[in-house]
């Protein structure tokens, strides 16, 4: 890293900071207000920290540019580091504007549980009326069977297991891929991957009801393709698109101006460019560009596992409605009862110990309804029932009621194994440290 290029990402910052709009020089000022009112505080010498900890990762070269927020009992604080692309000069900024990946979950989780409060949906009825590609499903034998070695199912596939991942298939953790299963998948193009469905709808329901479960509805928790499936469950059971949906019921009222399923011509310039590793040569290459992209024009299939964009100011007004457990200002988005049955782990020891994710993850960790739950903590960062959930494009969020305390990370670096890459573990390291109190 050159000292001219240590040189340009320091005024990049210092750019992004004096075109921020006024309305967020009114929220700084909101900011310490809340901050006098409420005595919480956030160490401004330990921000510090964060930032430069963060700015080292910017500076490695793995990523172009990130921007942070950790918001604790009304103070807010932001940083935007480095630029939006690679060899570009546009800085990254407070509204700058990234594809969310797996973070999408939570909100189409949210989105489902409207429809339970209002009674259209039933956690424990059987899907099979609405998505009928499910019905009579066989099951494989063993997850290393030959796709016509099958039993039936024992039981329908439930709202719930949409929600909570255990519809019996989704992602298979063995790699390289070897099972029928995998390649079956990878064929019909429901296979877990960076790269979204490109199926419209009712083609991928087709596609998903072609093949056996991997599983038994309810036996073990398998990554990804529930949200998936619940979009679309979703979609069939308002007659709406999802994004029609997500927007007049949780979008609109919450203010997420930025939060859709693609970016329009007007907004393109604040897309943030995003990278991956190629493994064959080691080299970071694009992964997808702002104009021309995929996320430029509106997506065949809107993905309710990873397929919305949004900014850092959007995901804090979703993350500050869970933690008020509901409320947005003096409208109620969900009930109580429903963000506590979100935020519970549904996950019992049984299906933890038959269920296969990254080395650890349930050690300390659970899952609730389209997100992780923290079981224990063993770690700076993180109380037991924070919740949240993390995007392999490069974005983070989790809220711990304790602390009253959301932070979001935002990079366009696709990750290059399950294993949250060391970004994510220095910000909520970072994070935590900076309470001051």
């Amino acid at each position: 890293m050159t000292t001219d290029r240590r040189t340009f990402l320091k005024v990049a910052a210092a750019s992004a900071a004096l075109v921020a709009p006024a309305a967020v020089v009114a929220q700084s000022d909101e900011t310490r207000r809340s901050k006098s009112a409420s005595a919480a505080r956030l160490s401004k010498t330990r921000l510090a920290r964060m930032r430069e900890a963060m700015a080292r990762h910017v500076e490695s070269g793995r990523m172009p540019g990130l921007v942070t927020l950790v918001s604790r009992r009304g103070e807010t604080h932001v940083d935007a580091i480095g630029v939006k692309a690679f060899g570009g000069k546009d800085p990254m900024r407070r509204d700058t504007i990234f594809r969310i990946a797996s973070i999408t979950k939570p909100i189409t989780a949210a989105a489902a549980m409207i429809l339970v409060e209002e009674a259209k949906l039933r956690l424990d009825d059987p899907v099979d009326p609405l998505l009928p590609e499910l019905a009579n499903r066989k099951v494989l034998k063993r997850i290393d069977s030959s796709l016509d070695d099958t039993v039936p199912a024992k039981r329908p596939i439930t709202l719930r297991d949409l929600l909570t991942f255990r519809l019996g298939i989704g992602a298979v953790m063995v790699f390289p891929e070897k099972h029928p299963i995998q390649k079956a998948m990878s064929d019909a193009g429901v296979s877990p991957s960076a790269k979204l469905p490109a199926h419209a709808p009712d083609e991928l329901m087709k596609r998903f009801g072609s093949l056996p479960l991997a599983h038994q509805p309810g036996e073990k928790w398998m990554y990804n393709s529930g949200s998936d499936i619940l979009g679309i469950l979703i979609s069939r059971a308002t007659g709406k698109t999802l994004e029609t949906f997500l927007r007049e019921r949780i979008f609109a009222p919450l203010g997420m101006k930025d939060t859709a399923f693609s970016v329009p011509e007007a907004k393109l310039d604040r897309l943030a460019t995003a990278y991956q590793t190629d493994f064959a040569t080691g080299k970071t290459v694009l992964f997808d560009q702002a104009r021309g992209g995929r996320f430029a024009r509106p997506p065949v299939f809107e993905s309710g596992a990873g397929g919305l964009v949004s900014t850092v100011d959007d995901f804090l007004a979703f993350g500050r409605m869970m933690l008020a457990k509901g409320v947005h200002g003096r409208e109620r988005i969900l009930s109580r009862p429903s963000i506590e049955l979100m935020t519970t782990d549904q996950i019992t020891a049984e299906q933890k110990a038959a269920s296969d994710f990254f080395p650890g993850f349930w050690d300390n960790r659970g899952w609730g309804f389209g997100m992780a739950v923290v079981t224990r903590r063993d770690d700076v960062a993180r109380s037991a029932g924070t919740y949240g959930w993390d995007g392999g494009y490069g974005t983070s969020w989790y809220a711990d009621p304790r602390e009253d305390m959301t932070g979001i990370l935002m990079t366009q670096r696709v990750w290059d194994s399950p294993v949250a890459p060391a970004v994510n573990r220095d910000f909520w390291t970072s994070a935590y440290q900076a309470i001051d109190d």
